[in-house]
């Protein structure tokens, strides 16, 4: 499984999160029991494979940092958002925007270019072409403000 590939799935973890307003252990629990990940291969691709320990850390690292800091992330969105409440947001964007989020300010073995890169392929997979430069936008500005980089 590749890096994007576990990625992608925090990205469903962390909109599974927000629909279901689970914690995030007991969705983590749910979501890995092998059986039920085999039903998900059914009707996605991305969970063909079971992910490895090294994968299943990272995936597990992102999905309990998303729900851990949710509140700062979704701050940070609607901060560069301009004038968007994130309830007018799609909560697919608002997950590729909180993992992307996370990564950039809490796991320094990812660098900030590749969060970006990696959420904007991912917007392309599932959101408009309208969302996906909204996206690209608001995370920029965050890198540039919040962490400079890019100045």
């Amino acid at each position: 499984m590749k890096r994007s590939t576990a990625r992608e799935i925090a990205v469903h973890l962390s909109f599974g999160m927000a629909v279901n307003d689970l914690p995030a252990e007991e969705l983590l629990s749910d979501f890995f029991d092998k059986e039920h990940y085999k039903t998900l291969a059914e009707e996605y691709m991305i969970y063909d494979d079971y992910p490895n320990s090294k994968q299943l850390d990272y995936i597990k690292r992102i999905a309990k940092g998303v729900a851990e800091h949710t509140v700062e992330l979704d701050g940070y969105i609607e901060k560069y958002s301009k004038d968007w409440k994130i309830s007018r947001i799609s909560r697919v964007a608002v997950a590729i925007m909180r993992v992307a989020m996370f990564e950039m300010l809490y796991m320094q073995e990812v660098p900030e270019k590749v969060a970006i890169n990696e959420a904007v392929e991912l917007a392309k997979k599932y959101e408009e072409r309208e969302t996906v430069s909204f996206i690209n936008g608001i995370l920029g500005s965050f890198l540039k403000e919040e962490l400079k980089i890019g100045e």
